[in-house]
């Protein structure tokens, strides 16, 4: 393997040429096949379903749209140094490869460790949630009571096969599973609009005005933003696959930060509009009693479309957490792949088959998801209430460190490297987006145990998983000094 120093990097070229050996496809992948996979990977049926309802009810009620669009503008900021690091540094291990870059080997193979280990566990979540609702439709439909992890055993399969088939079939069938839960969101929030809202109206102070922002718990409702938005950092794992990734990726980054913000605030506001600005906190509160927090957003779409929506809505939901677990599945196997190429793990997992797949990363990243989901079902615990709800809140207590680290890297890298002098692409919006990110994280840390919706102690124990594989990759990365030294 080639490594080239940093210090000898000009703006046109990339910090690594990787052998053919352990090479991902090149030009393979579009600014829309990029963002597919972002888009999957937020899974935005999921979101809207499973966050909006709480972030309603026990955040800031009719206010909630507001949490999202304010927590779109930090990402967007931060996207801003992302963007301009990107444009020097492309490789599969994107943040640990960015906080190498100008924090450092160790803290940046100890953010892979993270990176790694939240890809796993936010795809974990996504089969609990997933096979469970699998299991009820099975059974409702065809009268089968089956565990609802059969279900996840099966689409791990799946999954392993398209990951293994390359990058651009994963692509063709994630945009399928994307456009339709895309669809049928934006067709409520349109009409719903064009109608001039529900029973209030379209009541836009009522959920954007500084008041309706800051009513009931701000916090709460910023946290849940944050988790149904992260995941488009994803567009810099795919650089190494991506058709003029320095135009590529700056493209799909913006593009999918800017779509979904606008997404989650628009359709989110049309939901509070559709039950009514006085009557969508009550109307939430009841569908998390329920035990069905979806019925808040399933209800008035399928008043709006009719019975078929009622019933379709269901199956999408399935099918955004299909795409989900495949992107994730994606997104974390290229990780393996880029800690095997740079020698912290086994040089193994550089393996690719014929279409340039790293099959050898995917077979690994499916065993550990595997371990992870099977550990839950053999100790019996619930796959919404227990694997859902803990591995997604620690899934995004760790994308946002990742997230923070990023943008102290970027500032460091450019104020020694001097690759790029513009202030407010390498200083200010790295600045602004960490002092954002920071905040996030304190409201997260603040209201974990809401976001699990476990206790206190359960709590506190996921929070330090995320520092200690943390330091556990630092320590990695010492003891693999010399291996790596040895491939310079």
């Amino acid at each position: 393997m080639i490594r080239v120093d940093s210090q000898t990097v000009e703006p046109t070229q990339t910090v690594q040429s990787p052998s053919a050996a352990g090479r991902l496809k090149p030009n393979s992948l579009g600014v829309l096949g990029i963002l597919f996979f972002v888009l999957s990977a937020q899974a935005p049926l999921t979101g809207i379903a499973g966050a909006v309802p709480i972030a309603v009810a026990i955040g800031s009620g009719a206010g909630a749209p507001a949490a999202y669009a304010a927590v779109g503008a930090v990402i967007l900021l931060f996207s801003v140094g992302f963007v301009a690091m990107g444009r020097h540094v492309v490789d599969a291990g994107a943040f640990y490869t960015y906080i190498g870059k100008g924090l450092g080997r160790p803290i940046g193979s100890g953010s892979a460790g993270v990176a790694l280990f939240a890809y796993c566990a936010v795809q974990a979540a996504m089969y609990g949630l997933y096979g469970f609702i699998v299991s009820g439709l099975v059974e409702q439909y065809a009268g089968l009571s089956t565990p609802w992890w059969v279900w996840v055993l099966v689409t791990m399969v799946i999954v392993q096969i398209l990951g293994a088939a390359g990058i651009e079939m994963g692509a063709k069938i994630l945009a399928v599973f994307v456009l339709a839960e895309f669809s049928i969101l934006f067709a409520f929030a349109l009409v719903t609009f064009f109608k001039g809202g529900g029973p209030e109206g379209l009541g836009f102070a009522h959920s954007f005005s500084p008041h309706a922002a800051l009513q009931g718990a701000p916090g709460v409702a910023l946290m849940f933003a944050v988790a149904s938005m992260f995941g488009f950092e994803a567009t810099a794992i795919y650089g190494e696959e991506a058709r003029e990734p320095r135009r590529t990726v700056p493209r799909a980054t913006y593009l999918s930060v800017m779509f979904v913000t606008v997404f989650f605030a628009f359709t989110s506001w049309m939901l509070v509009s559709a039950h009514g600005a006085s009557n969508a906190t009550a109307a939430a509160g009841k569908a998390l009693e329920s035990g069905d927090a979806t019925s808040w957003v399933f209800a008035p779409i399928t008043a709006q479309f009719g019975g078929w929506a009622g019933d379709a809505l269901p199956i999408l939901l399935v099918t955004s957490l299909f795409a989900g677990a495949l992107a994730f599945h994606n997104s974390a196997n290229r990780y393996l792949f880029s800690l095997g190429r740079d020698g912290l793990l086994p040089r193994g997992l550089t393996a690719v088959n014929r279409r340039h797949s790293p099959w050898a990363a995917g077979g690994v990243q499916t065993v550990i998801s595997l371990a992870l989901v099977m550990s839950f079902a053999l100790l019996g615990k619930d796959p919404v209430l227990s694997l859902f709800s803990w591995f997604s809140g620690v899934a995004v207590l760790a994308v946002m460190l990742l997230y923070f680290l990023t943008s102290v890297s970027v500032v460091v890298f450019f104020r020694r490297e001097r690759l790029d002098t513009r202030a407010w692409n390498t200083l200010i919006a790295p600045v602004l987006g960490a002092l954002g990110i920071a905040g996030a994280i304190w409201l997260i840390l603040a209201n974990f145990t809401t976001l699990i919706g476990g206790e206190q102690g359960t709590a506190m124990w996921l929070e330090l998983t995320v520092p200690a594989v943390l330091v556990l990759g630092v320590i990695a990365a010492r003891l693999t000094r010399g291996r790596a030294m040895a491939d310079v």
